[in-house]
This record gives structure tokens, sequence and C-alpha cells, in this order.
């Protein structure tokens, strides 16, 4: 009886052993499958550039505001000079960040001594002084065509250089005008290019009048990268005694171009003072 049921335990454990290498293969199964994972995040990671290849577009506003926030490091390419008869620089800082097309016009004039001689025939006192145009009546240009307008929502503060227009948004052409206060109803009306960062007490002293009896004049104007000297004393004196008949240029016909004296700011509306209830009324 003990050979019989030997022989039997060993007979199961025959039949066990085919069994037991059929499921073997299960775990190399599992080890295929987890290589299978990375194809499967891949399609998933493509798509993720995207959102960068869209991100120029998304800055448009934030570039804008920080126009109005951030200015740049003033370089001589951007410098503009104006030497004026009355004496004195005026350093004027160019902003082509906001307005690329009409500081390349004024590099252009400028360096083809367009503005030299030039008087300011447009100045109002507590507004803006105005010039840039050789008839000295407002209604003269270059021979270059027009610029159309490019409002960056840099603001009209004191010093601001703006480019005067006639009626058209884009009739700026070579007459300009710099802020003697704020006017900040002006904003996106007109171009600003630049601003006044040296010499503004010189811009003060400009002659007022329109026209002035005796216009301040520029004597020269240009870049701060071409590296020309202030005028001399000599210069100024002949400058300040233009030729005869310099100052009094024939009215052209045409357009007069500048900006308009805005209205003045409404004040706040006087207020009646609080009256005390007449207690009689609730006897």
């Amino acid at each position: 009886m003990r050979s019989l049921s030997f022989l039997a335990g060993l007979a199961a454990l025959l039949l066990a052993a085919p069994l037991a290498a059929q499921t073997q293969p299960a775990p190399p199964a599992e080890a295929q499958s987890a290589p299978a994972q990375p194809p499967a995040e891949q399609p998933a990671a493509t798509p993720a550039p995207a959102p960068a290849a869209a991100a120029p577009t998304a800055p448009a506003t934030p570039i804008a505001a920080a126009q109005l926030n951030a200015v740049p490091a003033l370089t001589p390419e951007n410098t503009w000079y104006l030497d004026l008869s009355t004496g004195g620089r005026v350093t004027i800082q160019l902003r082509p960040d906001a307005a690329p097309n009409h500081v390349e016009r004024i590099r252009a004039l400028t360096r083809q001594g367009f503005y030299n001689g030039l008087m300011f025939h447009r100045v109002i006192e507590g507004f803006m002084a105005q010039s840039g145009d050789p008839t000295a009546t407002g209604t003269g240009g270059s021979p270059l065509p027009n610029v159309a307008a490019e409002i960056s929502g840099l603001p009209h503060v004191r010093g601001a250089i703006g480019m005067a227009r006639a009626q058209d948004l884009n009739s700026a052409n070579s007459q300009f005008f710099i802020m003697f206060v704020p006017r900040l109803q002006m904003d996106r009306e007109y171009t600003i290019l630049g601003r006044v960062v040296g010499g503004m007490n010189f811009v003060d002293a400009i002659e007022r009048g329109e026209p002035p009896a005796a216009p301040t004049r520029i004597v020269r104007a240009s870049i701060g990268a071409d590296n020309i000297a202030p005028p001399t004393l000599a210069e100024l004196t002949a400058a300040a005694t233009p030729a005869t008949g310099a100052a009094a240029a024939a009215p052209q016909a045409g357009t007069a171009v500048g900006p308009a004296i805005p209205r003045p700011v409404a004040g706040p509306r006087r207020l009646d003072p609080v009256r005390a209830p007449d207690r009689r009324r609730g006897r």
C-alpha cells in the first residue's frame, strides 16, 4: 500500500510539472507590456509645442502697455539734437519702438539738413511750440510723401514730441511740436515719437506767437550718432539775425497742419452745502 501511494504521489508531481511550465511565460508578458507605456505618452507630448508657437501673438497687449512704462536706453542713433538760435541744445530721445516710420523720417530729413534754419512759426503759451515748415505758414512740408499715423498710446506730457498733421490722421510729413505742458486730451490723436530729455529750459525760452515777432530758429538739427558739434557763437549770432525778408514767408496754398488747442477740462461742479433738517416739520 505504501508503494502504491508513493507511485500515486510521483505521478501527481509529474503531471503538475507541465502545467507549471505553461504558467511561467506570464511574467515575460507583463515585462513586454511595460515598454508599451512610452508610445502611449508620445502622442500626448507632441501637441505640447503648439502653445509655444502661438506665444508671439499673445503679448501684443502687454507690449503696448510696456511702451507706456518702460523707456528704452538712450542710444546715439535715437538721440536728436536741436541747437536753437536763442541759445542752448535741446536733447530729444526718439522712440522707434513706438513710431518707427516717423523716427526714420526725422532721421532722414535731419541728415539732409532740412530742419536747419527753420523757425518755430506757431508757439502758444501753455500749449506747445511747432516747427518743421520751410514756408513758416503751417502749410508746408518736405518733398517726401506723408507718413501714416503710428498711435502707440504714449501720452502728451511735458516735453513730448508729436508730429503735426491736418485733419487726415495720416497727413504727417515734416512738422512737429513740443509740448510745454501735459495735454492728455490729445492722446491717441497724434503720433508721439519722442520726448525732451535735456535742455527743456531752452524749449521754455522759445519766442511765443503765431508767428512770433522775433522767432526762435533751429540753427542746426543733428543725430547723435553723427557726432556734430554744437554751433559756434558766430553761428548763433548769425541765426538770430536772419537775412531781410527771411522771417516773413509768402502764404502757401494748402491746409495748415498742427494740433488744435484742446478744450479745457471741466472743473468740479459746485456743490451746495448740506442743510440741517427742519425739526419743526416733524412736529
